[in-house]
């Protein structure tokens, strides 16, 4: 029996089990095709479902797992947030909905194809990609992007062989203070028996153990070697990118001592402005003002700590120079905001080389006036090393474009109006995609919490209704099209494995099984041939 009649069967034992079989092609129906099963493409499906009541809609995805950034994205210690993926999963089960795993597009099917398979194809596969520095020494051993790291701990099959070093250093730096940022301290700061009872990968997990095991044995050899996290911003502690809860979170840690310098907190009136007109970022502040208070100002016996670095910006990665290859520190140049030149810091400044000092104010009147939310970092010209082993780079997700998708590289989203997918970047609303549409980061870039997500799919399902309704799309009574059953065709064709709901389910039944074993809610599978072999 072939893979397409394998699919076929599943998909029509599951329709059964809904109480009604698999019918042929209805040549009335719309047909649409979200790629990306993250929230946005979930919230895509299930918005069009509700809105039109006659259209089949797929969801495929490159992985044999759905639900994207919810699986491989969120923290394994907020179990809260995976709740949604119930929701996801009743709309994949829905009977005018299929999810259809191990499909990706650009090498299974391409763009051109699914467009003419079906009258409407979304784009939400968000960001699979990483934003650069551009600064030597960036190609290290021991530098890795947060997003590689959070794969790794989230048993991401593409993040198993990530293999960072946490056994030969005691101190990792973290360029970047948003959320995903904290996730990372978080999980590297967190005891191991409290990760223990997560979904976190076995692999993550035991060489989290191995790294605290190495610790505790130097503190019994009386070889006392802290473990070490420095969140670094380029900016000030008004202007920190994590929320609240985010914060809250990791400053609640137990046998961990925080570290931040007072006169980081010092505001400028540009900061007081911008606080006084943010409630989130008021509430940030505060709290890492009563961190930074509650402190104690003798020496911790703690084995582990938290720093939060401000007003520096990474200008180079330092090589260890033994031939290894790996970092051994990073090279910060101080920063200023413009508009921000508090007086206690004009001391520091003058006593600087006069050569120096006119360099950075000419650098400072250079640029425009800045409003308050909006204030730019600055070098200063003024340099400090910090020594660590491992550097984790949490500056920014990037998308990555596909064969016949237009693309703004500058930007990294996809140019468009409403979700409406433009020709080019220019912005010119005549120049639109017919049929194409874009939701999620590959829309708006990589911002915004998981429910940022369904007000994303509510405006890019209300571009699609207006589309078909004032014909732009055309109807599938004057132009019928395959969908479901010609994308099976195809990608029988071509030899792919294509993984049905069921077989989804299959792998969350066996995960479920082995993580009983060891007391966590799951044991993820982290291979390929692992995910796709329960998937049988």
């Amino acid at each position: 029996m072939t893979i397409y009649h394998q699919a076929i069967r599943r998909i029509s034992l599951s329709l059964s089990r809904r109480g009604r079989g698999f019918s042929t092609l209805s040549s009335n129906r719309l047909r649409v095709c979200v790629v990306g099963t993250g929230p946005a493409g979930f919230y895509t499906a299930e918005k069009m479902l509700k809105a039109h009541q006659g259209a089949e809609v797929d969801v495929i995805d490159r992985l044999p797992s759905p639900f994207g950034l919810v699986r491989s994205g969120v923290a394994p210690d907020h179990p809260e947030t995976k709740i949604v993926t119930n929701q996801f999963s009743k709309v994949a089960q829905h009977q005018r909905c299929s999810f259809f795993g191990n499909v990706t597009l650009g090498s299974s099917v391409s763009l051109s194809e699914l467009r003419e398979l079906y009258h409407v194809v979304v784009l939400a596969y968000g960001a699979e990609s990483d934003r650069a520095l551009g600064i030597p020494g960036e190609d290290l051993s021991g530098i890795h992007s947060a997003r590689e790291f959070v794969w790794w701990y989230n048993g991401h099959p593409d993040g198993k062989n990530l293999n960072p070093d946490l056994k030969s250093t005691d101190t990792a730096v973290i360029l970047g203070q948003g959320n995903v940022a904290l996730d990372v301290a978080r999980i590297l700061l967190q005891s191991t028996s409290v990760l223990a009872t997560t979904d976190i990968a076995s692999h993550a997990l035991a060489a989290l153990e191995q790294s605290s095991i190495r610790l505790f044995i130097q503190l019994l050899d009386r070889d006392r070697m802290d473990l070490k996290v420095y969140l670094v911003g380029r900016r000030g502690p008004a202007q920190a990118a994590c929320t609240a809860k985010e914060l809250r979170e990791i400053l609640g840690i137990k046998d961990m001592s925080i570290h931040i310098k007072e006169v980081d907190l010092r505001k400028s009136p540009e900061d007081e402005e911008e606080l006084k007109n943010n409630r989130i970022q008021r509430r940030v502040y505060e709290l890492l003002s009563k961190a930074a208070a509650s402190a104690p100002s003798h020496p911790s016996s703690s084995q582990r700590e938290l720093h939060f670095v401000f007003f520096r910006k990474p200008d180079r990665f330092l090589d260890s120079g033994d031939d290894s290859g790996r970092v051994a520190g990073v090279c910060f140049e101080k920063t200023i905001l413009k508009g921000t030149f508090p007086l206690y810091k004009w001391f520091l400044y003058m006593s600087l080389h006069a050569c120096l000092f006119i360099s950075m104010f000419r650098k400072l009147s250079t640029l425009s006036s800045v409003s308050p939310g909006k204030q730019i970092a600055v070098g200063t010209g003024l340099y400090e090393d910090l020594d660590c082993g491992l550097v984790l780079k949490s500056i920014g997700y990037k998308s990555v474009p596909v064969d016949g998708l237009p693309f703004d590289h500058e930007k990294g989203v996809v140019p468009n109006i409403r979700g409406r997918v433009l020709a080019d970047t220019s912005g010119d609303p005549a120049l639109l995609e017919k049929g194409l549409y874009v939701c999620g980061w590959l829309k708006r870039g990589p911002t915004g919490i998981v429910a940022t997500n369904l007000h994303c799919a509510e405006e890019t399902v209300a571009s699609i209704s207006e589309d078909v309704h004032q014909g732009v799309i055309a109807s599938p009574s004057t132009l019928p099209k395959p969908g479901r059953q010609g994308l099976l065709q195809l990608l029988d064709n071509r030899s792919v494995r294509v993984v049905p709901f069921s077989g989804w389910e299959k792998i969350d039944s066996e995960e479920k099984r082995l993580g009983n074993l060891r007391r966590k809610p799951r044991e993820k599978l982290t291979t390929w041939e692992d995910l796709l072999t329960a998937a049988t």
